[in-house]
């Protein structure tokens, strides 16, 4: 069943369009399939590669298995990477021979070349985009600032070839989300180099272009393709503004030695071309690659692989808006603007529109009508976070009270006072944004207006100069007409054999003492006004009553689990600071009233039915602790039956495993939201525990689910109580219900997050707290107009902490368009890949999950295809033009459909996959932006003295020098890899032992040192930690170890075991699709 509302007759963006037809999804993902001429099966060996080695470099014949081992030994002393299993791969080709690499000024041949491209318009802030032309070709090409045509080169290629083997393996025992143990490492080879370091590009020349024929009878596409970040460059070294690289087409000098300057040779991890020095990077890898001793006779050149740096880099963009835009203020005041990137560290100043921190749109420039949206096929979405956290620096929203009068709305749509009204008749009347209902002011909130139509009060009233703010409720907006009580928190705790024996129920007693205290309060209130209560259970359910005036705390149990009642009313909720005694003697008891327990079953049902009966008793909302750590196997309401079947995945019936297994937690959750029964689950399982079922309550009714797979208090114990501290003290806001209303011409028609909706406009929530966001999708039902754009108003109605009914009001103005160039240049990226993913993560519930993948790609290669059809000027179907504002589509899309959710590896378990789904669905835009593309930041690189972060490198593992040691972090792990020719001081100052194999593997702290480099690390670690709504475990990684395999699971460019495709390979794929859909 499918909690949103039901489909709009308006098809949705994701679906394929009749317009295109012929459109295949051939191979793609390891899905057999026939392959297209000119490129060869997606993720599969791409044809005329194999067989072609470089010129004058011998090797043994080719073969269809693992890339061929190297014969000679690795010379004494030289380090040997990247221990893959047979048929493990990396990213690149799988030649074993070193191709060299031409040096900056050399002209280059350069495949399939991506476009990015800029319309003739320039956006109205920030430095004017670059326009950028590269023609795919096969030849050499000369880089200027005029466009120039170079005869083919006669040297060596600058890439070797690409042969990807079919990928398979495992990780070792950990998981991405702390797996289940394995019982089994993978396989390793000794055979493969390490890849080099390459820095990110730093600039491009503006206005360059790049172009070259093709040599006769060679057709476009049988290669891997890229572009830089804004433009294309040569890639070996980034060019300064107004650079010209102009050389003389000649094949480069022989291979050299090591030592030679500007010829560095090292084993790369793609085995592509030899990279020479980098500013501000170390050496490569020590030692020279080996080759095969048979002589043979000269082949043909192979064709040239693209460089990865001349592909859009999400790091390049990010650090350009960074350096652009960080500085600044960002002023709402004006419509339509787009925010600085959710990456930016920048200041909002609310001056009529709501803060990028509360809404983010996939564009700020709607299309007029239905007919250029569905052309365009960009779905036009906000991400709503209506409770944000703001930083220090900036105001909450204000608190307005209208009386007993309370806010004043529209008449006919009932939209709420905002700036975007407009005073009529010397301000007697007010014209509503909205819908255009001419309405009476009140005698009580009249005011005259000013020379220009405006309120002479406007800049004293917060609703009618701010984009957000709140409104004291009246009795009208509370549940049967009378106000609130204070919201209620209950402790559930699962005591049966599992929770005791891992040492959970005595750590979490424990804790719960001193975190009593810290219970969410209104803003200067001296104590919290939440009550709190007490339940243990196994197989029946145990009550507390911790009354003040009680001298020892009393149990009362209750067994009978099918027809479940609240024993006690007087006693059970309490205020803490009343009841302290009674409370902390409960949690002294209970780890020893249970400590000889055998009893392993548990129920689950009937624990939240009794939590919402208690609070339905006291006519209060609040929210459930759950504590849990097993299959609910005990006969009761809810029970379940182990159904894990790793054999339906890639079948028709793998959507099963998404769906919850019994209805009745779909009627629970239902009887909660009434209630105001928020629940959240945290969850401590050993194996299968069936999350898709039991994550289905705390996703209706707007909770949160935490898990720690095999949790052990030594290693577990930092996380779960940071994540508990965190989730106990946080704002929310309870019983609550949200509307999205809109100018005429838009409507909302589809909502993504965790909530409940029994009608197609309220979005009910049980609880909604600071971390929590509401996606909503917008189609037209009618003409918009560019003059008066196209308003959102989100009123969220809700219960305070305090037991205020409160709503609080986000506006929004947007721009609207005739021309596709405007749409295309006012989207964002990242907020478009946050409504994607939400998309295709409920799609997999009703639909195979190769339908849900191919549908992202069509509407991807759609939204392309149009830009290059319509929006750029006419150039040869060679190229891959793509939008400035949407260079970086492909490369984050590629990340979605490689993860768990969409294509598991062999390590992913089936809880895994659920776990994952529903916490995306209600991430902000900043938590998918680093969910799905991780962050790579190398430690040793920046001064010492530094104070800012050290500026990232791209996921992949290209980019990971031996010599250095990184920290990867994605909003749920952190790791912490260490190469193998780490220097000792550097060894010894961060890890307090002597040498790299004295290094504990697997670590999950750092040991607490007092010199720079160690503080600097772990003060790092703690400000990354503080950035995410997840406390991130460390994993410390060493190179050549086994875990290494876990860590390579997240660099997301490179092609992954899974099967998915590499960014290269996967914008190869993307540029088929667009030449397909335009043919």
């Amino acid at each position: 069943m499918n909690v949103n509302q039901s489909a709009p007759p308006v098809p949705p963006f994701g679906q394929n369009q009749p317009i295109y037809p012929g459109y295949h999804q051939s191979g793609y993902g390891g899905q057999p399939g026939p392959a297209a001429p000119a490129y060869g099966a997606y993720n599969g060996p791409l044809p005329g590669y194999q067989q072609t080695p470089p010129q004058g470099v011998p090797r043994a014949p080719p073969s269809s298995g693992a890339p061929p081992a190297s014969t000679a030994p690795a010379p004494c002393g030289q380090t040997t990477y990247g221990q893959f299993g047979q048929g493990d791969i990396q990213n690149g080709p799988s030649s074993a021979a070193q191709m060299q690499r031409v040096p900056g000024s050399q002209q280059f041949g350069s495949p399939l070349a991506p476009q990015v491209n800029q319309p003739a318009v320039l956006q109205p802030y920030g430095p004017p985009p670059t326009s950028t032309q590269v023609t795919a070709q096969l030849a050499g090409m000369q880089i200027s600032g005029a466009v120039s045509q170079a005869p083919p080169s006669s040297g060596l290629g600058y890439g070797s070839p690409t042969s990807l083997a079919s990928a398979s393996g495992s990780f070792p025992n950990s998981g991405p989300y702390g797996s289940y143990p394995q019982s089994q490492a993978p396989p390793v080879s000794q055979t493969q180099g390490h890849p080099g370091v390459q820095p990110p590009l730093r600039s491009a020349p503006p206005l360059a272009s790049m172009t070259g024929p093709l040599p006769p009878g060679q057709g476009f596409g049988s290669l891997p393709a890229s572009q830089p970040n804004h433009v294309s460059l040569p890639p070996a070294h980034a060019v300064p503004p107004g650079t010209q690289m102009t050389g003389p087409s000649v094949p480069p000098p022989p291979m050299h030695s090591p030592q030679q300057p500007g010829y560095q040779l090292q084993q790369n991890g793609s085995f592509g071309p030899a990279r020479g020095p980098q500013p501000n990077y170390e050496s490569p890898y020590p030692g020279t690659p080996t080759f095969g001793s048979q002589p043979g006779p000269p082949q043909p050149l192979p064709p040239k692989r693209l460089d990865p740096d001349a592909i859009p880099s999400p790091i390049q963009v990010i650090e350009d808006d960074r350096n652009n835009r960080g500085s600044e203020p960002f002023v709402t005041g004006v419509r339509g603007q787009v925010p600085p990137l959710v990456t930016t560290n920048f200041l909002v100043k609310d001056q009529g529109n709501a803060s990028p921190r509360y809404i983010r749109c996939t564009s700020y420039n709607i299309p007029c009508t239905s007919d250029m949206a569905k052309q365009a096929q960009v779905p036009l979405a906000a991400v709503i976070k209506p409770l944000a956290r703001l930083p220090l620096e900036e105001a909450s929203p204000y608190v307005v009270d209208h009386g007993e009068s309370g806010p004043l709305r529209c008449n006919r749509c009932k939209a709420y006072m905002c700036p975007l009204m407009t005073f009529i008749e010397g301000g007697r009347r007010f014209q509503c944004s909205f819908c255009s209902c001419i309405n009476d002011v009140p005698p009580q909130y009249f005011q005259h207006l000013d020379h220009t139509g405006k309120r002479v009060d406007a800049y004293d009233r917060p609703e009618l100069s701010l984009g957000s703010y709140e409104f004291l409720a009246t009795v009208d907006y509370c549940k049967n007409n009378k106000f609130p009580s204070p919201p209620a928190f209950i402790f559930m705790i699962d005591v049966s054999y599992n929770a005791i024996r891992t040492g959970l129920v005595r750590l979490l007693c424990e804790e719960l003492k001193s975190l009593l205290d810290y219970l969410p309060r209104e803003g200067g209130a001296e104590e919290s006004a939440i009550r709190v209560g007490f339940v243990t259970y196994n197989k029946v359910l145990h009550f507390y009553n911790v009354k003040s005036s009680l001298a020892q705390p009393q149990m009362m149990v209750v067994s009978d689990v099918a027809d479940m009642f609240v024993p006690l009313l007087d006693g059970f909720l309490v205020n803490v600071n009343e009841s302290r005694g009674v409370i902390t003697s409960l949690l002294d008891q209970i780890p020893e009233m249970f400590a000889d327990t055998r009893e392993t079953e548990t129920v689950f049902a009937p624990v939240i039915q009794a939590g919402m009966e208690a609070l339905k008793a006291a006519e209060c909302a609040g929210k459930l602790f759950l504590f849990h750590t097993s299959l609910p196997i005990a006969e009761a309401p809810g029970k379940l039956k182990n159904r894990d079947d790793r054999k339906l995945i890639n079948t028709d019936k793998e959507k099963t495993l998404f769906q919850p297994q019994t209805g009745t937690y779909q009627t629970l959750a239902k009887d909660c939201v009434t209630q105001g029964c928020c629940v959240d689950l945290f969850l401590f399982p050993n194996q299968y525990v069936d999350v898709a079922t039991l994550s289905v309550v705390p996703q209706l009714t707007g909770g949160s689910v935490y898990k720690y797979a095999c949790f052990q208090v030594e290693n577990d114990q930092e996380r779960f109580l940071s994540d508990l501290r965190r989730d106990v003290q946080k704002v929310v806001g309870f019983d609550a219900v949200m509307r999205v209303r809109t100018s005429t011409g838009i409507r909302a028609v589809d909502f993504f997050g965790a909530f409940y909706m029994s009608n197609t406009t309220d979005v009910e929530l049980a609880g909604l707290d600071e971390d929590k966001t509401v996606t909503v999708e917008f189609k037209h039902d009618d003409r918009l107009s560019e003059e008066s754009g196209a308003l959102l108003q989100c009123a969220l109605l809700y219960t305070s902490c305090a037991g205020q009914r409160r709503l609080r009001i986000h506006n929004l103005a947007l721009n609207c368009c005739t021309q596709l160039a405007d749409l295309y240049r006012n989207c964002e990226t990242d907020t478009l890949i946050n409504y994607m993913a939400k998309f295709a993560y409920r799609g997999v519930v009703n639909s195979p999950v190769k339908t849900v993948r191919d549908a992202l790609i069509t509407q991807c290669a759609q939204i392309l295809a149009c830009y290059r059809k319509n929006c750029a000027s006419p150039s040869s179907a060679g190229q891959l033009i793509l939008p400035e504002c949407m260079k970086l589509l492909p490369v984050y899309l590629n990340c979605v459909l490689k993860s768990d959710v969409l294509q598991p590896g062999a390590e992913v378990t089936t809880d895994d996959r659920a776990y994952v789904r529903q916490l995306v669905s209600s991430m902000d835009v900043a938590e998918t932006n680093v969910f799905f593309y991780p962050r790579l930041l190398p430690l040793t690189k920046s001064p010492i003295d530094s104070t800012t972060e050290p500026p990232a490198v791209r996921a992949s593992e290209e980019r990971l020098s031996s010599g250095d040691i990184y920290l990867l972090e994605n909003g749920l792990n952190l790791f912490v890899w260490v190469g193998a020719s780490v220097q000792q001081g550097v060894v010894q100052s961060l890890f307090n032992v002597s040498s790299f194999s004295q290094i504990t593997s697997g670590l999950s702290v750092l040991p607490v040192l007092d010199n720079p480099l160690s503080k600097k690390v772990r003060s790092l670690i703690d400000i990354l930690r503080a950035q995410r709504m997840r406390y991130m475990k460390l994993i410390v990684v060493k190179q050549e170890d086994k875990l290494e395999m876990l860590f390579k699971h997240f660099l997301v460019e490179d092609k992954s075991l899974s099967g998915g495709a590499s960014y290269v390979d996967f914008l190869c794929h993307m540029h088929k699709e667009i030449r397909q859909l335009l043919s």
